[in-house]
């Protein structure tokens, strides 16, 4: 009987891997084409997997809570209805998938170690990355913790690889001690100091993080580790902006039944900024630099559960303010209520935090990988300040916001990054007061 594999789909190219949340059809059940037969959850959204065919779902490879790498098998479909009588009762469900096998065969045989033994964390105590697809197979092959650290890594920033690891496996299996080629140190990860201990007393409440939480923790955490962060800090004179937005604001609600805030205005002055610096808009690979000829804007937000979200708007740079405004406010209503699609939070080349929407002046904030900059905006502020006029300068109350940008200082030296954000000050200082929307 012919069979078909359903695998994890792609869901943008900075996503690599997803959760199984839950299996909607069970061993045996009949699937028509389309027909959602997994939930499955990325860092950030949760999504379905349709059917790629019609027939019977005669086995699945993955339980759920299992984490899957984008293109894996996760499902056999059979378009033979007579499999459903032959398939697995749903109590055989519970199928791990089969050892990875190296690629030299071992001249003593390795113990399998038990399911429960795959550790779960991504990243070491030393602060070293590993996927999970490395992380199984260390734990299938008995590659112990401190084995897994010494191995050099050949990926990027001298990750562990499927290919690294094997060699290795097969080197242990034929008695070689000779050291697998290490990568040039320039691309090596710096060491970084073990976790502290923590103590729990009888006063302290044990709350675990979410799934949401875990991610972004580990995203944060590998920011950090990837790229040398410099922050620069702009202040800038907003009175104009503030004045316009207040006048036009009730008159632009009734017409197009939005509320108009600050966001679009940061978003439209840094896209102006980018295209007088196109080399904010990279990512960085090994030792190249990819330049991104979309500019498209991520905006965080903030979720009621208190977790974060980067929706993206897409073309930024080809909508004009209208378009802006009622872009930002739909991703920004859909982030809340969990409605976004997995698209919409992927493909992000720079992103935008208001860190002023908390009552906050300004933020360090840390790198939304594989993006090289963030903005962050503070609140705006009445406050003295000192302004030019014919008759000579004068002190006038004035509303004023810090911008402070973080920036990967691989590709952006503080002559690039320190000139971005004073042009979106700049941008944002000379806002035409009688503007039309």
């Amino acid at each position: 009987m012919a069979q078909v594999e359903l695998k994890m789909p792609k869901m943008g190219e900075s996503v690599h891997e997803a959760t199984i949340i839950r299996w909607l059809k069970q061993e045996g059940d009949v699937v028509n084409a389309d027909e959602t037969v997994l939930e499955i959850a990325t860092d950030k959204v949760d999504s379905e997997v349709p059917s790629t065919a019609a027939g019977v779902l005669v086995k699945r490879l993955f339980n759920e809570g299992d984490v899957v790498q984008v293109g894996q098998a996760i499902a056999l479909i059979s378009n033979d209805t007579e499999a459903a009588a032959k398939a697995p009762s749903p109590v055989q469900a519970a199928v791990t998938p089969p050892p990875i096998q190296a690629t030299a065969p071992s001249t003593t045989q390795q113990p399998i170690a038990p399911a429960a033994q795959v550790q779960p964390l991504t990243v070491s105590k030393n602060g070293r990355f590993y996927s999970p697809l490395v992380r199984t197979i260390a734990a299938t092959e008995s590659v112990s913790q401190t084995e897994l650290d010494n191995i050099p890594g050949t990926g990027a920033e001298g990750r562990v690889t499927k290919k690294d690891i094997l060699a290795y496996i097969s080197q242990r299996g034929s008695g070689s001690t000779a050291p697998i080629q290490a990568p040039a140190p320039s691309v090596l990860p710096a060491a970084t100091p073990s976790r502290p201990a923590v103590s729990v007393g009888g006063d302290v409440e044990i709350v675990e993080m979410d799934r949401m939480r875990k991610l972004i923790a580990e995203h944060m955490v590998m920011s950090k580790h990837t790229s040398p962060h410099v922050t620069s800090y702009v202040e800038a004179d907003v009175t104009n902006l503030v004045m316009w937005r207040d006048k036009v604001k009730g008159a632009f609600e009734k017409r197009e039944g939005e509320k108009i805030t600050y966001t679009p205005v940061f978003i439209e002055a840094i896209a102006r900024a980018i295209k007088d610096f196109p080399m904010i808009n990279v990512s960085v690979d090994g030792t190249r630099i990819l330049v991104k000829k979309s500019i498209n804007i991520g905006m965080a937000t903030a979720l009621p559960s208190g977790n974060l979200i980067v929706p993206v708007i897409r073309a930024a740079d080809q909508l004009n303010l209208v378009g802006l405004t009622k872009s930002v406010n739909d991703l920004a209503r859909r982030a809340r209520e969990n409605k976004l699609q997995p698209d919409e939070i992927q493909g992000g080349t720079f992103t935008l935090t208001n860190v002023g929407s908390f009552g906050n002046v300004m933020g360090t904030p840390i790198i939304n990988q594989p993006q090289v900059a963030i903005m962050a905006v503070g609140a705006i502020r009445k406050k003295p300040a000192v302004i030019e006029t014919p008759q000579g300068d004068a002190i006038a109350i004035r509303h004023m916001m810090f911008l402070s940008m973080s920036y990967d200082h691989r590709v952006v030296d503080g002559s690039l990054g320190g000139s971005f954000i004073r042009r979106v000050a700049d941008y944002l200082e000379q806002f035409d007061p009688n503007r039309s929307i």
